[in-house]
């Protein structure tokens, strides 16, 4: 079960990183500092220098006590906690050389997270909050008083070192978590795009529906004067022999059509009711077999159970059981002699396999496939396997389609495992 969206957003990802990087900073700042402290070499105000650190490890306590909120984390909240590393940032510089000091260069950091993760007018302001302290710390600081002998030569080899070790550190943070901030802003971009296209989606199967209920309540009336028509013309020729093999074979397809209508207005109760009775895959497969050779007896077909064991459960909504009609349908479109179905499963997936020996798909058009009011039949509305496709995605499985060695194509129903066996 997936977590709630905004748990899974970049801000809130992207903010856990930054946490992680203040935490290392810090770290790296209180070790260089007790170092310092423990040598004698620097004479700096440790007081204030205690107090911004304490206000930095205050700062990573309390963000992650709010990260533990269910509430999501805004554009303009990480922007301030990236504001607020560039204010403690300033402070620590103030009192050991300001614009001196080789960690001055730091102020970058913050910024190229800015710059690969928040809106341009974010970082606009964050940069112009950077340059203002840089330019403060060359005018207010307090300088370096350091002690001992040689004291130019050392001050320029901690110069060196702070200029190498700021290098390694901001070339590490920019490197590996801006990377991950990055990537995480792109998965968020394509979650969002495919939002768009199931949004787009269920538009185009809701304007499909709506339509649908309406040609369903137009043909209830005619069916029924077919349905008539039909009973009195077997009865008017009785005597005729071919004739009425040839009206008996209507009156199955008319009372299959009604029978159709019928059951979508019961699916449609039964699925405001929840009433959807639990089956093995096995029954749900022969049952539609059964109905869809009713619909195409001029199909011939080999059936085969693969799976080991005992069959899984499932409840199959009707509309799933209209997208495997459609994909048998399809199948004897393309050539209704010696297909083979194929029903297979294992811990995680169903799989049932259908192969035709018809002329494959044209690669041409293979990417058209699937969208809706394009055929390659020549007839039909090009819906069925549109709908298909939609059925088995809100059943949270797929539908592929392979051409197949010598021709023809291997369609693949595969549903996920969820329901317990029986």
């Amino acid at each position: 079960m997936l977590a709630p969206t905004q748990l899974l957003s970049a801000s809130r990802q992207n903010l856990w990183r930054l946490t992680w990087i203040r935490l290392l900073v810090l770290a790296a700042q209180a070790g260089t500092l007790g170092f310092t402290y423990v040598s004698g070499m620097v004479v700096l105000e440790w007081l204030p220098l205690l107090i911004i650190l304490l206000l930095s490890l205050g700062m990573c306590t309390l963000t992650g006590l709010r990260l533990r909120g269910s509430w999501p984390v805004t554009e303009l909240e990480f922007a301030a906690h990236l504001g607020m590393d560039l204010f403690i940032h300033s402070g620590l510089l103030y009192y050991v050389g300001g614009s001196t000091n080789p960690f001055v260069a730091y102020y970058l950091v913050p910024l190229t997270i800015a710059a690969a993760t928040l809106p341009w007018l974010y970082s606009i302001v964050l940069s112009g909050l950077a340059l203002t302290g840089y330019t403060a710390l060359l005018i207010w600081y307090q300088p370096l008083h350091l002690q001992g002998e040689k004291v130019g030569e050392l001050l320029i080899t901690l110069h060196l070192f702070g200029m190498w070790l700021n290098f390694a550190l901001s070339a590490a943070f920019i490197t590996f978590f801006v990377a991950k901030m990055s990537e995480a802003v792109r998965e968020q971009d394509q979650l969002r795009a495919a939002r768009r296209e199931d949004n787009m989606r269920d538009q185009q199967l809701l304007a499909v529906a709506t339509q649908a209920a309406g040609a369903a309540h137009e043909l209830s009336t005619p069916l029924s004067t077919m349905s008539v028509l039909l009973t009195e013309l077997r009865h008017a020729h009785a005597s005729e022999k071919d004739l009425q093999e040839d009206l008996a074979v209507l009156q199955e397809q008319v009372k299959l059509c009604k029978g159709t209508l019928q059951q979508l207005v019961r699916a449609a109760e039964a699925d405001r009711r929840q009433t959807v009775a639990e089956q093995t895959v096995v029954q749900w497969l022969e049952s539609s077999l059964d109905r869809w050779h009713l619909m195409r007896p001029e199909a011939t077909y080999r059936y085969q159970v693969s799976g080991t064991g005992m069959p899984p459960a499932l409840m199959p909504p009707v509309d799933l059981s209209q997208a495997l009609l459609n994909l048998l349908n399809n199948a004897a479109d393309a050539c209704h002699e010696n297909l083979k179905i194929d029903l297979d499963w294992d811990d995680q997936w169903i799989v049932i396999t259908i192969r035709d020996y018809g002329a494959g798909v044209p690669l041409a058009i293979a990417e058209q496939l699937g969208k809706p009011f394009f055929t390659t039949k020549g007839k039909g509305f090009g819906l069925g396997l549109f709908l298909s496709q939609a059925s088995v995605i809100r059943s949270g499985g797929t539908v592929k389609l392979y051409n197949q060695d010598g021709g023809g194509t291997l369609t693949e129903l595969r549903l996920p495992r969820v329901h317990t066996e029986l």
